[in-house]
């Protein structure tokens, strides 16, 4: 890896369009944005709030003074939340009647209610019960009236519990009990049985399975068995009996192992196809998974398979990976014809008419190529920049600004639940802090949605700023969206080592959103969504000091370990970003295993190729990010090709005075088109990251 250069001060002024100068060390907050709290009154509430959570009365003397501070509800909702084991039903009611409506008080009620479940104080719970607090307390509710000895009545206690796949286990003694009245015919059986093999719930058609007739009992085992246990399923289903529950149950089994070993399914598939007489449908759904999983594995008959499925057993996911097997082979002419059998909706997308002016180029009719590319150029997304490259033209980025009035703020400030989302924000409550803003700004219009963006933006709330402005001409506000101005370090932590800044600020807004207390169901955490495993390793290689997990929610903490952690990343695919990137979103075994199989291929081949979604995507938002936060940084930016080198050579540092492209904003129409696309739908194949995992979902799929 090239090495790094000279660390670039923090405070360095930020060259922006229209002269724009922005301090990366400090951001100006207009007075207009102040929300209510002084900065005594949140010390002394950071303190008070740390003994509540202790229990008891002790928050109180801290307390004194805070009487009419918007987050004295907070304290001693806090006391109450910790001492819920021992409470009586006289505190809880008089905290929510003094605080009736608020979110701790909607809290408190909800987790009252399910101790007095624990308590079986069932009295208790029906005098303060109030349906819509969720599936649990509604199941506990029930078990309220079959205490009293209640019968329960199918179509009013049951019926919108029975529609869902999956059920708390508070619900199980309620299910019992309606099965013990007769009220869970085999047709109301059945019913859930399918809800649940729709949603791949094989646990509960497990529990539902023994409450059937006994030959209707094994053909759900059956069933869930082939969504729990597929291999087994597989093993055993030549004894199966070719009944229509048994069809359902091999072919469960069939695309849940198509998923996992395509291989092994197409054997099981070759001896079974003759011994079950399945329907049209259910074998095209067979052989849909086979050919999209045998197309993510890039095996030898992906392509013909793609081709040959008959059009009811067509996808979107299985007309594009014939796109993608297609290219990732070079093969043209197939990848043209693939472009053709798209789908209206697909074809238009900005990733098909690029690969589609790629292909026409490769195919020699390069009028038609470059046409495409001028088209897709007018996009300011990851396809947009490639094509621009294509045929050397300006970046197509139209930045808006919004207008401010005071008055509108002043008054969007005073709002109850708005002054406590910055003020929970502003003591470091930014969980709480963003219920209170959700339930604020729920159904508002979307100018005042857009204000409240605005408005997290200058006081250093970025998350909400970029959640806030995903849709419409809000794409637009650039400043907004894409956040430079933090003390966290992130240019001089970048420099230091050796990587780029664009680059890292990309990452951070692809990882997070800036949103500093994020933790993925991965347990990777803060900015740039670290594991506590990888940072200790990080640090430990670097000489770093280490405190453990939570420091990962410390912003400065975060971004020193992250820039270290990406220029490992780098340093293992010679300096290129675009691979470093992929590594840190699936972890570089796979990337390795991807490279070992493609690894002769153009970046954007490869890149359309990499079997998971959620990687290929991410790869796709973190290069357009760069080159964002590369012209926001610079006043241009750098080819996004520049970064995304060939497979093997060796990627370095843009050198002082580097040159860059310039970016310009083509025309009115052209500017609406600079969007942003949808968020992504769910991957196909999920990654196991070694090392990191995208925790919120992004508010947006390409810049």
């Amino acid at each position: 890896m090239a090495s790094a250069p000279a660390a670039r001060r923090v405070d360095r002024p930020l060259r922006l369009l229209g002269g724009l100068v922005l301090a990366v060390c400090g951001l100006a907050i207009s007075l207009s944005v102040s929300a209510s709290g002084t900065d005594a009154e949140r010390a002394r509430f950071r303190q008070a709030y740390a003994v509540a959570q202790q229990g008891g009365d002790a928050w109180r003397a801290q307390a004194t003074g805070l009487e009419g501070y918007v987050l004295f509800p907070y304290l001693e909702a806090a006391s109450l939340e910790h001492d819920l084991r021992t409470l009586d039903r006289a505190p809880v009611d008089a905290y929510l009647a003094r605080y009736p409506g608020m979110i701790p008080a909607t809290d408190l009620h909800r987790d009252f209610l399910g101790e007095l479940a624990r308590r079986k104080d069932w009295a208790t719970f029906t005098a303060m019960y109030q349906p819509g607090l969720g599936d649990a307390l509604t199941c506990f509710s029930l078990q309220a009236k079959l205490s009293r000895g209640e019968p329960l009545v199918f179509e009013r206690d049951i019926a919108d519990l029975w529609k869902k796949a999956s059920l708390p286990n508070a619900c199980d003694p309620v299910l019992s009990a309606a099965h013990d009245q007769g009220l869970l015919t085999p047709e109301r059986l059945w019913a859930r049985i399918q809800i649940a093999a729709d949603a791949g719930k094989g646990g509960t058609i497990a529990t539902l399975a023994p409450w059937l007739p006994a030959d209707d009992a094994i053909a759900a085992q059956r069933m869930a068995q082939a969504l729990n246990d597929p291999t087994t399923a597989l093993r055993d289903a030549a004894n199966w009996p070719d009944t229509p529950r048994h069809r359902q149950a091999v072919t469960l089994a069939l695309q849940r192992m198509a998923r996992k070993q395509s291989t092994v399914a197409d054997s099981a598939w070759s001896s079974l196809s003759s011994h079950f007489t399945l329907s049209e449908q259910q074998r095209g759904a067979i052989e849909n998974a086979l050919a999209l999983f045998h197309a993510t594995d890039f095996d030898e008959s992906a392509l013909d398979r793609l081709v040959a499925l008959p059009p009811g057993a067509q996808t979107d996911a299985t007309r594009e990976w014939r796109v993608r097997v297609a290219l990732a082979r070079q093969d043209w002419t197939a990848a043209l014809a693939g472009l053709d059998a798209l789908g209206e909706t697909q074809k238009d997308d900005g990733e098909w008419r690029y690969f589609r002016a790629l292909v026409l180029g490769r195919l020699g009719r390069q009028g038609e190529a470059k046409a495409l590319y001028q088209s897709v150029s007018q996009e300011a997304t990851y396809f947009g920049f490639l094509a621009a490259d294509r045929i050397d033209a300006a970046y197509a980025i139209c930045p808006s600004t919004m207008a401010t009035d005071e008055r509108r703020e002043s008054a969007l400030l005073a709002e109850p639940g708005i002054d406590r989302a910055f003020e929970l924000y502003a003591v470091g409550l930014q969980k709480l802090g963003r219920r209170e803003w959700t339930a604020a700004l729920a159904g508002r219009d979307a100018d005042t949605q857009r204000l409240a963006a605005d408005l997290a933006f200058r006081k250093g709330w970025y998350d909400r700023a970029v959640f806030g402005l995903s849709s419409g001409d809000a794409l637009r506000l650039y400043e907004q969206r894409f956040p430079l101005a933090r003390q966290d370090g992130v240019v001089e932590q970048a420099g230091q080592a050796g990587i780029e800044a664009p680059w890292a600020y990309a990452i951070i807004r692809a990882e997070s959103a800036w949103m500093t207390d994020a933790r993925s169901g991965a347990d990777a955490r803060g900015l740039m969504q670290l594991l506590p495993g990888t940072a200790a390793l990080v640090a430990k290689r670097n000489g770093l000091s280490w405190s453990g997990g939570d420091s990962l929610y410390d912003p400065s903490t975060n971004i020193v370990l992250g820039t270290r952690y990406l220029a490992q990343m780098a340093e293992r695919y010679s300096g290129a970003p675009w691979l470093a990137s992929a590594a840190y979103n699936a972890g570089p075994n796979k990337v390795d295993q991807w490279l070992t199989a493609r690894g002769t291929l153009d970046p954007d081949l490869f890149v359309v190729s990499i079997p998971y979604k959620e990687t290929r995507e991410y790869v796709a938002r973190v290069m357009a990010f760069a080159v964002i936060y590369d012209w926001r940084l610079n006043g241009n930016a750098l080819a996004i090709t520049s970064r995304m080198t060939r497979i093997g050579s060796t990627y370095s540092l843009p050198a002082p005075g580097a040159v860059r492209k310039p970016v310009t904003c083509p025309s009115p129409a052209a500017a609406r088109s600079t969007a942003v696309a949808a968020p992504a739908a769910p991957a196909v194949m999920q990654p196991a990251p070694a090392a990191a995992s995208s925790a919120p979902a992004s508010p947006d799929a390409q810049p």
